[in-house]
């Protein structure tokens, strides 16, 4: 693999606390980042730079880490559209369409769906995404939901089981069937292809009981939890994912003090809490609900992510910058805050430390905007602001 130089930065934003400006952003100025074999191999003054193969020259523009969108379903069918503009005109969301794309995700081919993801990810990766995670739950049979998974798999080694997204209408008045589907058939069928099991701790979806049994299921079979948690209104959800150490509880729409202190809890050594809120403003903008407070949590000491929810339903979106500005103007995050979210966060609710940073050894996932800061990802909403992306150190 040929290695690259990106010089001539305005701003590196390193997420790497201490080494630079900007307090846990870590700006860096004159500086070069040099990216060897997919990784960050050195970063410096821009006057000692070492030869390179190829030499990218940022002309002055912000250079970040690529983002992490830790929650994204992109293994769908169907359009709804429709389901939108209703709620634009005053229908509250329940949740219930998802069993709308459920029936289309049966109904389509393996190569629709294929093109699907691969159509979706592509765009994630034109605004910047450079890590992205992947559910299944649109298909809730065995074969559907292993099916998912592979595709999945094909562009993104953060792939999650999500059988437990809403009970199926086949279901509808036996939820305990359901959930012991769930548990045996699909998941023996769905692990070999997940990193991590979520369940959408709901009313109308799945309550604590079922909701435990299904991720206790998960964490034996050796999957990571993640959990679907207070979307709709104040609920177990946080404080179950607290409970059986979820890397990320995600939504955190509705909140109170006690899951708040729940979270803080968890913190570690470094001040970050082990488990992370992570936080969907896509969604909250698509279904007109409100947003969730970040200033709270983050005032709490909890650590916060920011991801697309990107889904047909309630958060077509798979843009980063979007949810980075809807942080900034409805959430009470200031840019740096939504930045690093968007970024560390991610990696953080996914546990991994070799993304959302760009430090020697990191994974060589960075952007270069179109702008002198990172402040105008906030400043500047709705407009294309990444120039370019490296991912795994190969310009794109």
């Amino acid at each position: 693999m040929i290695s690259v130089l990106v010089d001539n930065i305005g701003e590196l934003v390193t997420n790497v606390a201490g080494s630079g400006e900007g307090g846990p952003l870590g700006i860096r100025r004159r500086v070069a980042v040099l990216v060897e074999d997919g990784e960050v191999a050195w970063i410096g003054p821009a006057a000692d730079a070492p030869a390179a193969d190829r030499r990218i020259d940022a002309a002055g523009a912000a250079v970040l880490p690529g983002f992490v969108d830790s929650h994204a379903h992109l293994v769908f069918a169907g359009d709804r559209a429709a389901e939108f503009a209703a709620r634009m005109a005053g229908e509250p969301y329940t949740g219930g369409g998802i069993r709308t794309t459920v029936g289309a995700t049966r109904a389509a081919s393996d190569g629709e769906l294929r093109a699907t993801v691969r159509r979706l990810h592509a765009e994630a990766l034109r605004q910047g995404t450079t890590t992205i995670e992947i559910k299944s739950g649109y298909g809730l049979t065995v074969a559907d939901e292993a099916r998912s998974l592979r595709i999945a798999a094909e562009v993104s080694a953060e792939t999650t089981f999500l059988g437990a997204h809403v009970v199926p209408a086949e279901y509808a008045a036996r939820p305990d069937d359901y959930v012991s589907l769930v548990c045996g058939p699909m998941l023996a069928a769905a692990a070999p292809h997940a990193r991590w099991i979520d369940v959408f701790c709901e009313r109308g979806a799945f309550d604590a009981d079922h909701a435990r049994a299904i991720l206790a299921c998960g964490q034996a079979m050796g999957l990571g939890v993640r959990v679907h948690a207070n979307q709709l209104g104040p609920g177990p959800g946080v404080r179950l994912g607290v409970e059986l150490g979820a890397a990320s509880v995600d939504h955190c729409t509705h909140l109170t003090d006690a899951d708040v202190d729940a979270l803080a809890s968890t913190a570690m050594d470094d001040g970050q809490s082990a488990t992370v809120a992570t936080l969907l403003p896509g969604a909250e903008f698509s279904t007109r609900s409100p947003y969730p407070d970040a200033r709270r949590l983050l005032d709490a000491g909890v650590t916060v992510a920011l991801a697309t929810d990107c889904n047909p339903g309630s958060s077509y979106t798979s843009s980063m910058p979007f949810c980075i500005a809807l942080a900034v103007r409805e959430m009470g995050m200031t840019p740096a805050e939504a930045v690093w979210a968007a970024t560390a966060g991610g990696a953080r609710a996914l546990r991994r430390d070799d993304t959302g940073v760009l430090r020697p050894g990191a994974r060589a996932d960075l952007i270069i905007l179109d702008a002198p800061s990172h402040l105008h990802l906030a400043y500047r909403p709705g407009v294309p602001l990444v120039r370019q992306v490296l991912h795994n150190g190969v310009p794109r």
